[in-house]
């Protein structure tokens, strides 16, 4: 064969190896939808950004013991083909047994490519069991989609990139860092809307026997989610103090209609609850503005926030490694920046939007 011949030949073989990888099956992605109280999570919508880049008609799975509401939204959502609907009173709680069977079997029943989930505290929860029942390998935090079996991700707490190829049969499973991707349109979709199959939920009811729901302790609050908030602001251990936390934090928050989330070590110091813990173990925010207020940068942290469009340090240490990453710096005493910084918000009225 002449080299010109093979040179023309070589997409053609890079084609067919990706086909074989997924077993010579056309493309087709199931997303776990994660919802409440009848709407679909923005993470949700994030996450069918990252679906529509695999190609190929993209599925949402509802599951729970009252999914209307949700699957409605669902249908809605742009660039959905089809809804599948999954009620049983073991779903209720979104418990990552009954859920994980749940997806292991219908991924397994329509034959999915591709099966998505986001990289939230609940999609991390249910996705790698799934994986584990079907003896596939899950790709966590994916950031951005080569094609149908190469994705990249993040490694070394978000320092450094690592570009990953799936090889093997089986569905490629993975967990969406949804910050990463902009958000689906809820409207302008006309999916079908079907029940799932009977054998599908026996295999979710039959794993149900692992866990049981026992109750939950829910914070309110009037503010923004913190993974969705459009400006964040975050305190660490140089607050020193729970009242020091609240004062200060809380009353930023209240001036900028923002979230309020907090550091590890202002965590672990008993200052803020861990819900709102931001970093590689804690969320992932990008606000348009994020405030960090007597937070050094470790690189735990950093994971977490660093995608942010506007970063504003402000910490005694000029040489904090935060302000390697900030776009606005103050240097100095917290407790004699803040109250000056509340007062020129003051002056400002009302600038919450």
């Amino acid at each position: 064969m002449a080299l010109s011949s093979w040179r023309a030949l070589r997409p053609a073989r890079s084609a067919l190896a990706s086909a074989a990888g997924l077993g010579l099956r056309s493309l087709s992605t199931l997303v776990l939808a994660e919802h409440a109280g009848g709407a679909l999570a923005p993470t949700t919508l994030h996450t069918l950004s990252a679906a529509a880049k695999l190609g190929g008609p993209v599925s949402l799975l509802v599951a729970g013991d009252a999914t209307q509401g949700a699957a409605a939204a669902a249908a809605r959502a742009a660039g959905v083909s089809t809804v599948l609907t999954a009620e049983d009173p073991c779903l209720a709680h979104g418990l990552a047994e009954p859920t994980a069977a749940l997806l292991a079997a219908v991924g397994t029943k329509h034959a999915f490519t591709h099966v998505l989930a986001p990289s939230s505290t609940y999609g991390r929860n249910i996705l790698p069991r799934a994986a584990a029942l079907l003896d596939v390998q899950a790709v966590a935090d994916v950031q951005e989609v080569k094609d149908g079996d190469t994705f990249v991700r993040p490694i070394y707490a978000g320092n450094a990139l690592a570009t990953v190829r799936v090889t093997g049969g089986g569905p490629r499973m993975l967990t969406v860092r949804t910050t990463a991707f902009a958000a689906a349109p809820a409207s302008g979709g006309n999916a079908a809307v079907q029940v799932v199959g009977a054998e599908e939920l026996a295999a979710a009811r039959e794993a149900a026997g692992g866990s049981q729901w026992v109750g939950e302790d829910v914070r309110k609050s009037e503010r923004p989610e913190l993974g969705q908030a459009r400006v964040v602001v975050s305190g660490g251990r140089a607050l020193k103090s729970a009242e020091n936390f609240d004062r200060f934090m809380e009353g930023l928050a209240d001036r900028l209609g923002a979230a309020v989330g907090a550091s590890r070590a202002a965590v672990d110091a008993g200052y803020a609850p861990n819900d709102l813990q931001v970093g590689q173990t804690g969320k992932v925010v990008a606000p348009d503005l994020y405030i960090a207020v007597g937070i050094s940068g470790a690189i735990q942290h950093v994971a977490g926030m660093s995608a942010s469009k506007v970063i504003v340090a402000i910490n005694s240490d000029g040489d904090a490694p935060i302000y390697q990453i900030a776009d606005y710096g103050l240097v100095g005493d917290l407790f004699a920046l803040l109250p000056e910084l509340e007062a020129e918000l003051d002056k400002l009225g009302d600038i919450k939007k």
